[in-house]
């Protein structure tokens, strides 16, 4: 499993994702699975989905899904086995903590 991003559009994939995380309420999850929480607007709601979209594209592998609970947008993020650590990046990024080297030579 790997990413298809090159090394440039990765770092503007994760940047973009770090920007969306000023909207992050919070998150929780283990090696693989995660659900993070941002808030409901407009604007989340679209660039939300519009991340989720792009992510499917780069890594068809991992499962996204954008649900609405308790007035926010939930993101769960699962990755299945040996694709664990691109789950976890892609939630760090949310954070602005991913660490960018090495995503797109996941194997």
């Amino acid at each position: 499993m790997a990413c298809s991003l090159d090394a440039v559009g990765l770092r503007d994939h994760l940047g973009h994702l770090a920007k969306l995380g000023a909207s992050l309420l919070g998150s929780a999850g283990e090696r693989g699975n995660h659900t993070l929480r941002f808030r409901d607007d407009p604007e989340t709601r679209a660039a939300l989905g519009a991340a989720v979209r792009a992510e499917a594209e780069c890594c068809p592998f991992l499962e996204l899904s954008i649900a609405r609970a308790d007035g926010e947008l939930v993101l769960g993020i699962e990755a299945p086995a040996g694709g664990e650590a691109i789950a976890d990046e892609l939630a760090a990024a949310f954070r602005g903590t991913a660490e960018r080297a090495g995503r797109s030579e996941e194997q």
